[in-house]
């Protein structure tokens, strides 16, 4: 009877030690596993990008920490990085990436699932961009059908008296710097595209309307949006303005010079106008970088308390001037710049894991104005307004620069 016992509890120990052993290499192998390299080193910066997007958000609708899948301006911006990697590597995966995003929205009719005209919210138009390539390369009428719809938007898009589209519907009178991105290379490709360039002047005139009213007049740089009633809490009583001279709304704005360019012709009278903002404010932002080449949340005062180098701004203006000196629009020298602060860019930012992940650090969170509760617009707002790793326009940003300087 002893002798059963003390078998019984030999077993017993042998077992407990088996388990501890396999165990301990089960929890080994696990760490193994989380620490191997998935993304190499030796790829671009772009191509290691575009990875850690796909590995971490499966549906693009996810980025920037969505619960659920919706028709947005930051999904739009990152993918179109997708689309000009696709166009460069010919990889499906980043095609269909964008394809996904696309037909999760749409029904079988070809309509945005939850898509309201009557909010007039110039920022759906800048994922539609998508869609021309997505025509192109599957021929589904759906795709057509709903590029239609967002060039009838246009159509009836509400505006100010002197003619400038406002950002929505609940924002009356007012233009939004990014406003000018989310709509004008969509107009721009449209109009060129199924119009024979019928809507180039009004393009043109959106542009004019920020020279004229939205740029400082000390600084050469741009404020975030104009209130051409000079209605609203945050606009200046005397220009219109908005307070702040905000980083990424001169990011915003050189996109969408650089953009629109792509399409509208040279022969046109307004491109060499057009060139020559895109020169302007491209020299006065150059003037206003950090000594290693990157831009401030608030871009005119580096020295105000609190204030700091950020990501997304400083990623759009490295594409900026990257893809204007490649396109021709600004001079070569701006190529050389966008490199160093792409350098620079690095060292600041880009955090990589043991896995290879790139991930982009500290990108400030939305900005806006107005609404409920009342965003005053001040420098202190921009200053204090949270900021988070891979915020999505800090991915997109720095993913198209990368693309544009071939990294």
């Amino acid at each position: 009877m002893i002798k059963a016992v003390f078998k019984k509890i030999n077993f017993i120990k042998v077992v407990i030690v088996l388990l501890l052993i396999f165990g301990s290499k089960i929890k080994a192998q696990g760490q193994n596993d989380s620490d191997k390299t998935i993304i190499s080193d030796q790829l671009k910066w772009s191509e290691r990008t575009a990875l850690t997007v796909l590995r971490n958000y499966p549906n693009a609708w996810q980025l920037d920490g969505n619960d659920k899948p919706k028709w947005d301006y930051k999904m739009g911006f990152v993918l179109s990085g997708f689309e000009k990697l696709f166009q460069k590597t010919n990889d499906k995966k980043y095609l269909n990436y964008i394809k996904n995003y696309v037909d999760e929205r749409i029904d079988s009719s070809g309509s945005i699932k939850k898509y309201d005209l009557k909010e007039y919210n110039i920022d759906y138009l800048s994922p539609a961009k998508l869609l021309f390539n997505l025509y192109e390369v599957t021929k589904d009428s759906r795709y057509l059908k709903l590029l239609g719809q967002f060039r009838n938007q246009l159509e009836s898009q509400p505006r100010t008296a002197s003619g400038g589209f406002w950002h929505k519907q609940i924002y009356p009178n007012q233009m939004w710097i990014d406003g000018l991105y989310m709509a004008e290379p969509f107009y721009a490709q449209f109009t060129m595209k199924y119009e024979k360039g019928k809507s180039l002047d009004d393009i043109a005139k959106q542009f004019e309307l920020v020279q004229n009213y939205i740029i400082d007049k000390q600084t050469g740089l741009i404020y975030q949006a104009w209130d051409e009633s000079k209605e609203i809490g945050w606009a200046n009583k005397l220009t219109g303005t908005s307070p702040t001279i905000w980083g990424r709304g001169i990011g915003w704005y050189m996109l969408a010079l650089t953009e629109t360019l792509d399409y509208f012709p040279k022969s046109h009278p307004k491109y060499k106008v057009l060139v020559a903002y895109l020169n302007q404010i491209a020299k006065n932002a150059n003037e206003y970088k950090s000594p290693e080449g990157l831009w401030y949340q608030v871009a005119d005062k580096p020295q105000l308390f609190g204030n700091y180098v950020e990501p997304s701004a400083s990623a759009m203006l490295i594409y900026a001037f990257a893809k204007g000196a490649n396109r021709g629009y600004l001079a070569s020298s701006y190529k050389r710049t966008a490199q160093k602060s792409f350098d620079s860019f690095i060292k600041e930012f880009v955090k990589v894991n043991k896995a290879g992940e790139v991930n982009i650090l500290n990108v400030s969170s939305n900005v806006g104005l107005g609404g409920k509760p009342f965003r005053d617009g001040t420098n202190e707002y921009y200053l204090t307004a949270k900021t988070k790793e891979n915020g999505a326009i800090g991915i997109g940003a720095f993913l198209l620069s990368a693309i544009e300087l071939d990294k």
